[in-house]
């Protein structure tokens, strides 16, 4: 698959891919994993997106990666990355992993050397800890879901 990534604040955002990153993550987050919780906050609103498009960037591209990338002190005291998801259509061709990688550099680009916390679901805790996330919580639960506090620190 040949992606194309953009990396866009809010404001930035057209109408057509705000609507394609709302459907992806409702179709996910809130069906999907049969959550009703409040998807869309203000974390949007400061946050930059991160996309990933299939077959290039036009109006015919599907959105088949996202990540939330949010800057320090607005989630955690570090900052975070959220709301990482795949399409159900891309999965089995290790996008997860693309996605993240392509979300640690942005992050880099953005808060060089700054440490990164997330709020993992918990059944995620080795794929987090493959890319260098150590697990620095106790599982809680999060709209009913087992989570994990994750960190990746700079060395």
């Amino acid at each position: 698959m040949k992606l194309h990534w953009k990396t866009s604040a809010f404001a930035e955002l057209n109408t057509q891919e705000l609507f394609e990153i709302l459907k992806l993550r409702q179709a996910i987050f809130v069906v999907e994993q049969e959550c009703a919780y409040p998807d869309i906050d203000d974390t949007d609103l400061v946050s930059m997106h991160l996309c990933g498009y299939d077959s290039g960037y036009n109006e015919n591209s599907d959105l088949v990666a996202y990540a939330r990338l949010i800057k320090p002190g607005v989630s955690y005291d570090q900052s975070s990355i959220g709301r990482i998801v795949v399409s159900p259509k891309a999965r089995g061709q290790r996008l997860g992993e693309t996605l993240m990688h392509k979300a640690l550099g942005v992050m880099e680009e953005l808060f060089p050397q700054e440490p990164i916390k997330i709020g993992a679901q918990q059944h995620l805790e080795k794929f987090y800890n493959d890319l260098g996330f150590k697990t620095i919580s106790e599982m809680y639960l999060e709209d009913g879901i087992p989570h994990i506090h994750m960190l990746l620190e700079h060395d």
